[in-house]
């Protein structure tokens, strides 16, 4: 028990900004700290819904461009910005169409790079986008789901994928883990957000999934093939894109159904 308590502590001190009592990393203690990774983006989908309601649904009506634009960043302050940061230097290395080692040296290089820059502004004007078509209860618990349903795709991404390297943060957690009882704890969790996403909207819902699932495929892929197998950086960027498609399809799909 007291195992799982500190892997809950070392998933949220890691993958979020949310205090939370600080527990030592090592082997005993994060065996199941990525069980724990998908409460994060269950505390982010509560406060987009909670904020969706307060902006569109109540009675104050402070519009969805104000939703859109707050909404946008409210991930980035509950995490920090750490899947972003991986994002945007996942997509330096893309753009310098140099070899897998130098691939790798670019995702730990500090530096901003331009494709960097047009990345970060080209995600969150399609992520406002997105957001700023949400007007409905339905739409809202949908972008709830959609949080977890990425994360628990990221954290069975780092038990299942080949690791670009044996070190870093993302080995760290990938070795310490019981890896029969992670991909359990997430595939039911996977399963019960595919469950309500269908129960909420069964077109949107679905289409929701099918593209999660299409940025997981293309993730594996790329990873192996650009860089060897995943690493830190590449999980935030994957978790960026998840997030980014189940927003657009929830937005636009959800006005067109």
């Amino acid at each position: 028990m007291k195992s799982m308590i500190n892997g809950f502590f070392i998933a949220f001190s890691m993958y979020s900004k949310i205090p939370v009592p600080k527990a030592e990393w090592n082997r005993q203690n994060m065996k199941y700290a990525l069980c724990f990774f998908p409460m994060i983006g269950l505390v982010i989908g509560a406060l987009l819904c909670a904020w969706g309601e307060f902006c569109v649904v109540s009675r104050l009506h402070l519009g969805t461009m104000c939703f859109a634009l707050t909404g946008a960043v409210i991930p980035v302050i509950i995490t920090g910005g750490i899947h972003l940061d991986g994002f945007l230097d996942t997509m330096d290395a893309l753009h310098s169409y140099e070899s897998k080692e130098k691939r790798l040296a670019i995702l730990k290089d500090p530096h901003v790079g331009a494709f960097a820059v047009i990345a970060a502004i080209c995600y969150f004007l399609l992520y406002a986008a997105g957001l700023q078509q949400m007007c409905t209860e339905s739409q809202f618990f949908l972008l709830g789901f959609g949080f977890v349903i990425s994360r628990a795709l990221s954290g069975m991404s780092l038990v299942w994928f080949p690791a670009a390297k044996k070190e870093g943060t993302l080995y760290t957690f990938a070795s310490a883990a019981d890896r029969k009882t992670v991909r359990s704890v997430l595939v039911t969790i996977l399963a019960l957000c595919f469950a309500g996403v269908l129960w909420i909207d069964l077109v949107t819902g679905a289409v929701m999934l099918l593209a999660s699932l299409w940025v997981w495929t293309y993730y594996y892929y790329m990873s192996v093939k650009r860089f060897g197998g995943i690493t830190g950086d590449l999980a935030g960027f994957f978790l960026c894109l998840s997030e980014l498609s189940s927003v657009l399809v929830i937005g636009f799909l959800g006005n067109i159904m």
